[in-house]
C-alpha cells in the first residue's frame, strides 16, 4: 500500500511523517526534475505500507514544477492522508475537496489542533466528518498527539468522489462548510503572539534577527569548541595516538604505504594536523575540525526550525534577496551553507526556478564560509583579535552581495515572489531536533568523509 501525505505547505507534513514513519527515511528527486520527495515505511497491521511526503502544494491546479509533481504523484497512490491545518480550515480545505474529488480514499489530519484552542477558534469534528464524508482525525504532530487515532483511521479512509466543481463553486463550498463547522471567540493575545508579530516587523524584526543571529553564532562556537576542546582532542591525543603510533612501528615507520595509511611521524609523534595520513589527518580533520561544528551548527539550526522563526527570517530577508535574484526562503540555504556546503546546494531545490538555484548554489560555493572555513578562520586570524575575523567576515558579505548583484543583472530567468505560510511560535520537542541532527549529520560524514580520505590519498601519491 502506498499512502501519500498530502497537504499545504508548512502545515506539519514532514513532522507527521517522521512520526509516522522514524528516522529510516529516503530522499529522491521526481525522475528529470529538481524536486525531492521523502518516503519511508509504517506498520499498518500486518502490512508493511510505503509512505510519501509529497511536496506542498496548494492547489491541484499547479502554478509551480512542485505543484505539478504534487498532481502526477497523487495518480500513484492508493490512500491520501491529507493535512490540514485547523487555524487556517477556510484556506487548506480547497484542497481538500479536490482530492475529494479525484475518488481516492482520504483521510483528514486537523494539525496545529492545540494552536486552535490557544487561538479561540473552535471546530465542530463530528459536524466535519458528516459533511467531508471521510475520517477527520485532530493532531499535534510536534508532540505526537493523535498520531496514533491518525494511523488507525487509515483502513477506515473512504472516497466520495463528489463531483467536479468550477473554482468559484469550491469556495462557496469551503464558506458553507465553516460558517456550519467553526466558531471564532475574542481571547486576548498572550506575551509570544505579540512576539509573533513583532518579528516579521522591519525595525523590531530586524532587531529580533541580529540578537538571534548573534546569539546562534555564540552558541555554534561556543557548542563546536566545547566538544574539541573536551571530548575530541583528548580522544585522539590519548586514545588515539598510541594506536597509530604502535601501527607505525609495525609498519617499519616509514616507505610509501606507512606514510599513505600513518603519514609522517614528526619527532616521534603524531600530528594530527600535519602527518597526513588516512589514519590520522584523514580520521582527524572530519572528525575532530569539521564534526563538532557540524553538529552545533545543525542543533542550532534545528531549534530555530523548530521554534518556528526561520519562515519569520525568511519573510524579513525577502526584500533584500530580491536585490540578489532570490527570493526570502534562499536564506535557508544560504544558513545551512555555515555548517557544510554540500547539503546546502542540494537544499537550493526548494528554489521554485532554475536561476534562484543557480545564483543561490554560486552564492554558497564562493561567498559562504562553512564550518571547516570558519575554524580555519579562527585558527589563522582570531588569535590576533577579533577585529581581523570581523575583516573577514564583512569581506566574505561584501563578495556575496556584489556577485548576487551582478548575477542578478547576467543570468537569465525570474524569481517568483514568496509565498510561505508562517506557523506559531511553539517549544521545540527535543525528540525531533535530535533525530534530524542525526540524519543530517550523519548525511555528512556519509558524503564528506569518503571525499577526504580519497583527497589525501592522491595528495600522498602526487
Amino acid at each position: 500500500m502506498k499512502i501519500l501525505l498530502m497537504g499545504n505547505p508548512n502545515v506539519g507534513k514532514s513532522v507527521i511523517f517522521s512520526r509516522l514513519t522514524g528516522v529510516r527515511v529516503t530522499v529522491s528527486n521526481y525522475p528529470g526534475t529538481t524536486i525531492s520527495y521523502t518516503r519511508g515505511f509504517m506498520k499498518l497491521g500486518e502490512e508493511t505500507a510505503e509512505v510519501i511526503d509529497v511536496p506542498g502544494t496548494y492547489t491541484l491546479e499547479p502554478s509551480s514544477e512542485a505543484e505539478e509533481i504534487a498532481l502526477r504523484m497523487l495518480d500513484s497512490g492508493d490512500i491520501v492522508i491529507n493535512v490540514v491545518n485547523a487555524i487556517n480550515l477556510e484556506r487548506n480545505l480547497y484542497l481538500t475537496l479536490q482530492l475529494l474529488e479525484r475518488g481516492i480514499p482520504v483521510v483528514v489530519a486537523l494539525n496545529l489542533w492545540d494552536d486552535t484552542r490557544h487561538r479561540g477558534v473552535h471546530i465542530d469534528l463530528d459536524k466535519l466528518r458528516e459533511l467531508l464524508g471521510v475520517p477527520v482525525t485532530p493532531t499535534v504532530a510536534v508532540t505526537g498527539e493523535g498520531i496514533k487515532e491518525l494511523a488507525e483511521s487509515i483502513p477506515l479512509a473512504t472516497s466520495p468522489g463528489a463531483p467536479g466543481r468550477s473554482r468559484d463553486e469550491r469556495w462557496a463550498t469551503v464558506g458553507s462548510i465553516i460558517d456550519r463547522v467553526q466558531r471564532i471567540t475574542h481571547r486576548h493575545h498572550r506575551w509570544f503572539e505579540r512576539l509573533e508579530d513583532a518579528s516579521v516587523k522591519p525595525l523590531t524584526g530586524g532587531i529580533i534577527a541580529l540578537g538571534v543571529l548573534a546569539g546562534a553564532f555564540f552558541l555554534i562556537r561556543f557548542i563546536g569548541e566545547g566538544l574539541i576542546g573536551y571530548v575530541l582532542d583528548p580522544l585522539f591525543n590519548y586514545l588515539w595516538a598510541p594506536v597509530v603510533l604502535k601501527l607505525s612501528s609495525l609498519m617499519g615507520g616509514g616507505g610509501f604505504l606507512h606514510d599513505v595509511v600513518v603519514g609522517r611521524v614528526i619527532g616521534g609523534e603524531i600530528n594530527f594536523v600535519e602527518s597526513f595520513g588516512l589514519l590520522s589527518s584523514g580520521l582527524y580533520v572530519p572528525f575532530a575540525m569539521v564534526l563538532p561544528y557540524i553538529i552545533s551548527f545543525y542543533l542550532v539550526l534545528g531549534l530555530l526550525e523548530d521554534t518556528g522563526y526561520l519562515p519569520r527570517l525568511a519573510v524579513l530577508m525577502d526584500t533584500v534577496m530580491h536585490r540578489l535574484g532570490l527570493h526570502g526562503y534562499a536564506i535557508i540555504p544560504t544558513l545551512l551553507g555555515l555548517g557544510c556546503n554540500v547539503p546546502a546546494v542540494l537544499a537550493t531545490r526548494i528554489l521554485e526556478s532554475k536561476r534562484e538555484r543557480l545564483i543561490a548554489a554560486t552564492l554558497i560555493s564562493i561567498a559562504v564560509p562553512c564550518a571547516a572555513l570558519q575554524a580555519m578562520i579562527f585558527g589563522l586570524v582570531g588569535q590576533h583579535g577579533g577585529q581581523y575575523v570581523a575583516i573577514v567576515y564583512g569581506t566574505l558579505f561584501v563578495v556575496w552581495i556584489i556577485l548576487g548583484v551582478i548575477l542578478n543583472r547576467v543570468v537569465r530567468g525570474f524569481s517568483p515572489e514568496l509565498l510561505i505560510e508562517i506557523p506559531p511560535y511553539r517549544l521545540p520537542q527535543w525528540r525531533t531536533v535530535l533525530q534530524k541532527l542525526w540524519m543530517r549529520t550523519y548525511g555528512f560524514l556519509a558524503e564528506a568523509i569518503p571525499i577526504i580520505l580519497g583527497a589525501v590519498v592522491v595528495i600522498n601519491v602526487l
